[in-house]
């Protein structure tokens, strides 16, 4: 009532249109060994009817290892329309589930008024955001829409909000001479975008700096001929692009990157760590002088957080979850702005 479902109600009473669910355990709420997407109690008893939701309710994906290890797909995607979901994301066998319904309706396990329930919500979102009248999208005007000035300026904002210093040993950040550190960034694909945002807006501050670019298919000894590449840097900070994994199940960074790591903390010089996705990153690495945490990979926050690491914003946010053994709920040290922003950032 005071953490989870805030949110919740705040978005209901916003008038949001959809809401996903999530395969996790709520042992307060319905029996440990189901997932919420298929618990009458969280989706019809609590959302419907204590939080009043009326709009679509959308399954996370169900080919996901939280469903498929413990139901089938077909088990699966009647199990989460009798909880009270309308739309099944991602059947690993959409056909499968298809027949699956049907033949739940057929021996009378789903009712028809409850499938017509789920049709009528659908429906009656096409209809609010007009595609009975519009099916197409003119590609050419998406970025009117979602890229606008005003757009980008908020999403820079809500980023910068969030950034949360959860260690700084030494008052490390902001950076006392960011040009005689080192700055690693590590990614788990090679081709992937993220750190390009993150590597710019640290050239345009520090042209002189090392920028190294690490990813989870480098060998051990790949890495640490990078690594000793950086030479004479005061401190090291790394840029670590890691999520938590619903697939893999697994939370952290691919290949030798931890080791990667390890071994720049053992260098003695100081290590900041900045955490691009998954805030409990610090729980792999304890030995890190300074922790920063931005909640997100997206390009507002990796700008972020190098606006951060130069003193060019408040850093002012709270952790909204624990790390277990290492910082609280609701910790986070508040460091003012220690430069002037530069006019080099387009955001600002």
């Amino acid at each position: 009532e005071r953490l989870e479902l805030p949110p919740f109600r705040a978005a209901i009473e916003a008038g949001v249109d959809s809401i996903m669910t999530a395969h996790i355990a709520v042992p307060a709420l319905a029996p440990p060994d189901l997932p919420a997407t298929l618990s009458p109690a969280i989706l019809t008893d609590l959302l419907r009817n204590e939080l009043g939701f009326k709009g679509l309710v959308v399954t996370d994906a169900l080919e996901m290892g939280g469903i498929a290890k413990g139901f089938s797909g077909a088990e699966a995607a009647v199990r989460a329309l009798e909880a009270g979901a309308d739309c099944l994301l991602m059947p690993a066998d959409p056909d499968l589930a298809l027949r699956a319904v049907v033949a739940a309706v057929e021996n009378g396990r789903l009712t028809r008024r409850r499938i017509q329930e789920s049709v009528v919500a659908i429906l009656s979102a096409k209809e609010r955001v007009g595609l009975e009248r519009k099916r197409l999208v003119d590609l050419e005007a998406i970025g009117d829409v979602v890229d606008s000035p005003e757009a980008s300026e908020r999403a820079q904002e809500i980023a910068g909000r969030a950034v949360t210093l959860v260690r700084n040993g030494g008052d490390l950040i902001p950076l006392a001479a960011p040009e005689r550190a080192c700055y690693v960034v590590m990614v788990e694909n090679r081709y992937s975008s993220e750190g390009q945002v993150f590597v710019q807006e640290i050239r345009k501050r520090a042209p002189r700096a090392a920028v190294a670019s690490l990813d989870a298919s480098m060998s051990g000894d790949a890495l640490e001929e990078a690594i000793r590449g950086l030479a004479a840097c005061q401190s090291y900070i790394v840029a670590a692009f890691a999520a938590v994994s619903a697939y893999r199940g697994s939370v952290g960074m691919a290949g030798e990157l931890p080791r990667a790591v390890e071994t720049l903390v053992a260098s003695g010089q100081p290590v900041a760590l900045v955490a691009l996705g998954n805030p409990y990153l610090l729980r792999s690495f304890p030995g890190v002088t300074a922790y920063l945490a931005t909640f997100s990979n997206v390009p507002p926050s990796e700008r972020a957080a190098v606006e951060a690491l130069f003193g060019e914003i408040d850093i002012r946010g709270h952790l909204p979850v624990s790390i277990p053994g290492l910082a609280n709920y609701g910790e986070g040290i508040q460091v003012r702005a220690t430069r002037a922003v530069q006019a080099a950032n387009p955001a600002r």
